[in-house]
């Protein structure tokens, strides 16, 4: 398939990034084949001396070498290798030699030299970093020395500084690219468990998320809060964090609804995060539009819209659309950061669940700092959910708290 193909050109490391069961490990193994293979079976290939490198040695052997997509399963009779336990080593007819590594050992690639490598799930090393360093030195043979990288993606130094590099190209694919060699029932399964979360976007879609350093809010903190079902709710709103202009370049008008339960001292308040109905490109009738049919959908009880842009205008596009929407207007006196710093205590204190399909959401959370958002246009998503949670849980304990003064 496309995303198997080595990319043409003058790279050093060609990183292949996708979900579970999307094909890259036959990629990596026909790479291999590709590099040491001649035209005729004794004949000589690009390389002669390869490294195979995953976190463990039985992995290499087991899943790189003998699994159902590694070498020798991938490779003719005529051209198949021979594995030499005693060396670790797989020699081909034509006399290349590939020796297998564990990345717990990084101090094993010191002294051996290549001309390739094939490096399995680099992102789930415990000690990535030292041995792709290693490796690096190693790789001084032939004229053009190439490594190939096949893992699922995971926010972790070592990965994101290879992606950096100007020599290295990506390719990325889907679980779904290879659809006609997985089981059906597994593919219902994880689209029914994961479709829509941050997990699924990992996992499922091959893309790397990123979590800004001194996020608001982490990858973890949000698996941690993922819930797929719900208690009976006290309140539901939805906020609306409007665009101000409108067109395929304008910003998106954040949407987002949340439920809560309200019952007892504020303390034991909780909140559930049920939809984001965030829409891009509108004209103001359409995002209000958008807002209204959340409301109904999720039977909620009161719009939240953010008013520091639109104005007066917000609140009347809404009353055109739906003249009696319970509609709260609220104004920002404090800066993005500082108004979601309390919501995020709320994720750290637990009291804030996701129900699936928040995947785009959570993205943006992820790249909330305390020095600003530092994601790609601005964080309308994140607003919305910001005056959703204000309005359930942090102005009400808020008032709640305040203490009241006795008549004279």
């Amino acid at each position: 398939m496309p995303h198997q193909l080595p990319p043409e050109g003058d790279w050093r490391a060609w990183v292949i990034m996708g979900g579970r069961g999307a094909g890259k490990t036959r990629a990596g193994a026909e790479w291999v084949r590709g590099k040491v293979e001649g035209g005729r079976p004794l004949e000589a290939g690009q390389a002669k001396r390869l490294a195979l490198i995953g976190e463990t040695f039985d992995q290499v052997r087991d899943v790189m070498i003998f699994g159902d997509s590694g070498i020798v399963a991938c490779s003719p009779p005529d051209r198949r290798p021979r594995w030499k336990a005693s060396e670790r080593k797989l020699i081909w007819p034509n006399g290349a030699e590939a020796q297998a590594f564990s990345a717990h050992d990084p101090e094993g690639l010191r002294g051996p030299q290549f001309d390739a490598a094939w490096v399995d799930e680099l992102a789930k090393w415990k000690k990535a970093g030292e041995t792709w360093d290693m490796l690096q030195f190693a790789l001084r043979l032939g004229e053009h020395p190439q490594v190939c990288v096949t893992t699922t993606p995971r926010n972790v130094g070592v990965l994101t500084e290879v992606l950096k590099a100007g020599s290295t190209v990506t390719t990325h694919a889907r679980t779904e690219a290879n659809r006609a060699n997985l089981a059906k029932s597994f593919l219902e399964e994880v689209r029914a468990r994961y479709s829509g979360t941050r997990m699924g976007r990992q996992e499922l879609d091959g893309v790397l998320l990123a979590d800004a350093d001194g996020a608001l809010w982490t990858s973890s903190m949000l698996e941690d809060a993922r819930e797929n079902s719900m208690p009976e709710l006290d309140r539901v709103v939805v906020a609306l964090d409007p665009a101000v202009s409108s067109g395929t370049d304008a910003d998106e008008c954040g949407i987002v609804v949340v439920g809560a339960r309200v019952q007892g001292p504020p303390e034991t308040w909780r909140a559930w995060v049920l939809a984001d109905r965030t829409v891009a490109g509108q004209s103001p009738a359409g995002w209000a539009q958008a807002a209204v049919d959340a409301m109904s959908e999720f039977d909620a009880e009161r719009l939240v819209a953010e008013v520091n842009q639109g104005g007066q205008l917000v609140e009347e596009v809404m009353r055109q659309v739906a003249p009696l929407t319970p509609f709260r207007a609220v104004r920002a006196t404090r800066g993005k950061v500082a108004r979601a710093e309390p919501v995020a205590a709320l994720y750290e204190q637990g009291r804030v669940r996701h129900l699936p399909g928040l995947a785009e959401l959570e993205e943006q959370m992820c790249q909330m700092t305390a020095r600003g958002f530092e994601g790609r246009g601005s964080p309308d998503r994140v607003d919305a959910l910001v005056w959703a949670l204000h309005e359930l849980l942090v102005a009400p304990a808020s008032a709640f708290r305040r203490p009241r003064l006795r008549a004279l």
